[in-house]
């Protein structure tokens, strides 16, 4: 009797044995993302790191940048037609917009180094070309007497004026005149035009050529009834960002050229208003998390948005983004995102292999492959701060893919077992790296990856002896 028990029990529990080692195995690989959460800590950690240098480098250069106008404010008397010697008269000010805006910018980029960490700085040489035909007062209801002509002066606004290399001034009627910031006023650097009747503002043309230090991005405010931007580079990888893309564009070993054409229609504000109607600040746009568009007019600092201001005239801005394009931690991060599939697959093709070979592999040898697939995440981010994301990857994934090659040969003691480990291995790794590279196809590519996974494991099951 006891030892038909002992074989009821023996036979039960070889029947039983690979079913409570697959659910041990499977326990473990969940187990594997706790030391996961760690490694992506520390890969937001580094991306913080590289962000505070950005700041530190941009504080010192030049932040992003964007050139509005130039624009034209003449202050008038507002006053009631009854009130013919304005003793309740008040100031305000009339904004008015060129015809005709053709902007020419040559930037110049350049890669600052703080220790493995770059940051994309350029320089460039900006010309503005502004022709007005005539002020259309009659638009704003204002009488041309109550206007203070004397007293009209142009404007312009840019974004960090910390970036100017030089005194900023602008020809007008034969003359220069020097532009400069007004305390507390938030409408940029002005100047007096010395005009005195309307007649001056008629065919009237504004030019500038601005020298300006920035910092990744450049964009542009189509002021002009009909704006024209066209801006060169050597950069050879731009990105272009804000309201419009451009209508034509070159790129190629030698950098891009890219030209915008804006008119008035395309825009969120009229030619001319009255004091506050619209706003010259300056707001950058910023992708939110929800993919639309916010823009955040506070420090560079800080991580808040706010929804843009339907009076910012800035929100029509449009330009180019000069950035490095390999960014190893957004890469890393989503490596990360398929780490419990690698570490299944991998347990999944090492339990079928060592059950095919009638070998038994212990638990702790199980957990000691899924410490070597976690490894893999911190030689990548580790490397990839030095070479690139694509090497840091070729790198991390042979040494991993050795590393467990030698430890199952010891394990399972079978060449034949280790090789077909190892095409798994780097089947896998090729795999995520396919999916990494073609992310608008990601879904479909990895379904199709999975269902063949599926249906392999369906074959090879077939021939175990449950």
């Amino acid at each position: 009797m006891d030892n038909s028990l002992q074989n009821t029990i023996s036979t039960a529990w070889n029947k039983s044995k690979w079913i409570v080692k697959g659910g041990i195995i499977g326990l473990m690989a969940l187990l594997m993302m706790i030391p996961m959460l760690y490694v992506k800590s520390l890969i937001v950690e580094r991306e913080e790191r590289q962000k505070q240098v950005t700041r530190e480098i941009r504080s010192k250069w030049a932040g992003k940048q964007n050139i509005v106008g130039p624009v034209i404010g003449i202050p008038y008397w507002n006053v009631d037609d009854n009130d013919t010697l304005r003793k309740n008269a008040s100031k305000n000010i009339a904004y008015f917009l060129p015809d005709q805006l053709d902007i020419n910018a040559q930037v110049n980029p350049k890669e600052k180094h703080r220790g493995i960490f770059k940051v994309m700085l350029y320089d460039t040489k900006t010309t503005i070309a502004a022709s007005f035909n005539e002020l259309a007062i009659d638009k704003l209801n204002i009488a041309p007497g109550n206007f203070i002509w004397k007293e009209a002066f142009v404007v312009m606004n840019i974004a960090d004026n910390k970036g100017l290399n030089e005194q900023l001034t602008i020809n007008w009627r034969d003359s220069i005149i020097e532009l400069s910031p007004q305390p507390g006023s938030e409408v940029g650097m002005t100047a007096l035009l010395q005009t005195t009747s309307i007649e001056d503002f008629k065919n009237a043309k504004l030019t500038t050529t601005i020298n300006l230090n920035g910092s990744e991005q450049l964009l542009f405010t189509p002021v002009g009834k009909s704006t024209t931007v066209k801006v060169s580079s050597d950069w050879r990888d731009p990105s272009f960002s804000g309201s419009m893309l451009p209508q034509t564009t070159e790129v190629n070993d030698n950098g891009f050229t890219a030209t915008w054409k804006s008119m008035s229609h395309k825009r969120n504000f009229p030619q001319q208003w009255i004091g506050n109607a619209y706003k010259l600040d300056i707001m950058f746009p910023v992708v939110a998390p929800d993919y639309g568009v916010r823009f955040d007019g506070s420090n560079v600092a800080s991580a808040n948005t706010t929804v843009a201001p339907s009076n910012l005239i800035s929100a029509s801005s449009f330009g180019v983004d000069l950035f490095i394009p390999v960014n190893g931690y957004q890469k890393t991060l989503r490596t990360i995102k398929y780490a419990l599939l690698c570490i299944l697959l991998t347990f999944a093709a090492f339990f079928l292999i060592e059950t095919a070979n009638k070998k038994s592999a212990h638990p702790f040898q199980y957990g000691l492959i899924g410490l070597a697939l976690i490894l893999f995440y911190t030689l990548l981010l580790s490397i990839s701060e030095y070479t690139g994301f694509n090497a840091a990857y070729l790198i991390a994934s042979a040494a991993t893919i050795g590393l467990i090659a030698w430890f199952v040969r010891s394990i399972l003691d079978s060449g034949r077992a280790t090789t077909l480990l190892s095409v798994v291995l780097v089947l896998i790794y090729s795999y995520v790296f396919s999916l990494l590279q073609l992310q608008d196809y990601s879904l479909l590519l990895g379904s199709i990856g999975l269902f063949l996974t599926l249906a392999v494991v369906m074959k090879f099951s077939k021939k175990m002896q449950w």
